[in-house]
């Protein structure tokens, strides 16, 4: 298939925001010209990697605000997020760009306020994107298959929010990438399962793969996943098991070790997995096309958001 150029690839992800109420088929059949068949590759250091296909955003200027609450249109219901662009942001030069999923209860400003990843990104000018769940039986959340919220695609979602984006701010679209916690964390896994066209690399915090749909996780190419999580999470067991947190919505948690070897499968991975290193991670390291599938434990952590001095040099090491 011919690769597209930049402005073909925009308006590839602005149709999305028109076709969210379609089936994920036919979105996958609308996306699938959007890559150009490569898989990941590990390109420089920090932000400076090597760039792949600019936004629309780049030919015009910069927002007027560091933080902007902007709404698209998925499945004729309004939907929110928080757009923020760091000042050392370049609007001549695509950035990166994360999506940070809040956990459940919580909204996308309460997380640009809590998650760790803006501090650390900012200089490097990382534009964060922070969206807005629905509103389910335990409040705002995400729809990750059997849990947490009902009638809603969030995977289109996430694809209206990375096209807005594109329009209004400089990125690289090849250097998308997810993050979250709680919920959130599930929300980055989900993506990874049924959105690897347009991310990157996702790095999930305190979630596991659930076992009523881990079977549906069938990603159109491997794709990067740095999991942390915390040996004494108290809504999300390390060991994984059965939660009925939301009784209308029970789920099985595969566990910490499980989703790691799961995602080893998944990605192809070979062999067993490196010893933990100093910081708690084990990686598998011969996956195809050179993703990596890495845990990270926190001994006697709680459900914490992840270390970014952790994950983004996984993360930024591979792009579409």
């Amino acid at each position: 298939m011919t690769a597209q150029g930049p402005g073909a690839r925009l308006a590839t992800l602005v149709a999305l925001v028109a076709l969210a109420g379609c089936s994920r088929a036919a979105l996958y059949a609308v996306t699938s010209g959007a890559n150009d068949g490569g898989g990941d590759s590990d390109q420089g250091s920090g932000d400076g990697a090597v760039a792949g296909r600019p936004s629309s955003g780049c030919t015009a200027p910069a927002p007027s605000s560091v933080d902007t609450n902007r709404t698209v249109q998925v499945d004729a219901m309004s939907r929110t997020y928080v757009l923020h662009v760091p000042q050392a942001h370049d609007s001549r030069s695509p950035s990166a760009l994360v999506v940070d999923f809040h956990g459940i209860g919580l909204t996308g400003a309460a997380e640009r306020t809590m998650s760790p990843y803006p501090a650390a990104l900012d200089p490097a000018g990382v534009v964060m994107a922070f969206p807005d769940g629905v509103r389910g039986p335990a409040g705002t959340a995400w729809n990750v298959g059997p849990c947490c919220v009902a009638g809603v695609d969030d995977v289109a979602f996430a694809r209206a929010v990375v096209a807005d984006v594109g329009q209004s701010t400089c990125i690289d679209l090849d250097r998308v990438y997810a993050v979250g916690v709680l919920t959130g964390g599930g929300m980055a896994h989900y993506v990874a399962c049924h959105a690897a066209d347009l991310f990157a690399a996702v790095a999930p915090a305190a979630f596991d793969l659930l076992a009523e749909n881990v079977g549906d996780c069938a990603p159109q190419r491997p794709i990067t996943e740095i999991s942390f999580r915390g040996t004494d999470d108290p809504k999300v067991p390390y060991a994984g098991g059965a939660s009925s947190s939301i009784p209308t919505m029970p789920i099985t948690f595969l566990g910490a070790v499980d989703t790691f070897d799961a995602w080893a499968s998944i990605d192809g991975c070979t062999g067993a997995p490196s010893a933990p290193d100093a910081n708690g991670c084990a990686r598998y390291g011969s996956c195809r096309d050179g993703v990596e599938v890495v845990l990270c434990t926190k001994q006697g952590g709680g459900d914490d958001p992840g270390d970014p001095t952790l994950a983004w040099p996984v993360l930024m090491r591979h792009q579409l």
